[in-house]
C-alpha cells in the first residue's frame, strides 16, 4: 500500500512538473521554475506584463528584452505558454515561389534590353557606314567627262 501511495505522489509530482505555465498568469516563482528563466528574466516578464498581457509569442519576444526565438523555443519546450499556446517558431518569410515570377520578369526585361541595345548598335554601325560612303564620295574628286584624262591626251 505504501508503494502505491508513493508511486501516486511521484506521478502527481511529474504531472505538476510538466504542467504548462502561462506567462500571463504565472507567479514570479513559477516563472523561475522554467528552465532558462532566471530571476532577472522573470522580473522583466512581470514588469512587461503589468503594462498589459502578452497577446502571443511574437508580442512576448518583442517586449521582453533578451528573449529571442531560440530562448522562446526553449521556454516553450519547458512548459511555458502564452495565452495557452506553445511556441510555433518565428514568422515565416514569404515563399520563394512568389519571388520567381518577379525574377522571370527581370530576366525577360534584361533580355529585351540586351536585344534593343544590339539592334541600336547595328543600326548605328550601318548609319556610320553610309555616312562614311557619303563622305568618301564627297571628298574623292570625280573625273570630268568633258576633259579627257591627262594621260589619255598625251598619247
Amino acid at each position: 500500500m505504501f508503494k502505491k501511495l508513493l508511486a501516486f505522489f511521484a506521478a502527481m509530482f511529474m504531472v505538476a512538473a510538466f504542467a504548462a505555465v502561462d506567462v500571463n498568469k504565472a507567479t514570479e516563482a513559477e516563472l523561475d521554475g522554467i528552465k532558462g528563466i532566471g530571476p532577472v528574466t522573470s522580473k522583466l516578464i512581470m514588469s512587461e506584463r503589468k503594462k498589459g498581457e502578452f497577446k502571443n509569442w511574437g508580442d512576448f519576444v518583442t517586449r521582453v528584452k533578451g528573449v529571442g526565438d531560440k530562448s522562446a523555443a526553449q521556454f516553450s519546450a519547458e512548459g511555458l505558454t502564452v495565452s495557452g499556446a506553445k511556441y510555433e517558431g518565428p514568422a515565416k518569410a514569404p515563399a520563394k515561389k512568389a519571388d520567381k515570377p518577379m525574377m522571370e520578369k527581370a530576366k525577360d526585361a534584361a533580355v529585351t534590353t540586351k536585344d534593343a541595345i544590339k539592334e541600336a548598335a547595328i543600326s548605328t554601325k550601318d548609319a556610320v557606314k553610309e555616312t562614311a560612303k557619303d563622305v568618301k564620295a564627297a571628298v574623292t574628286p570625280k573625273a570630268d567627262p568633258a576633259k579627257p584624262a591627262a594621260s589619255a591626251a598625251k598619247k
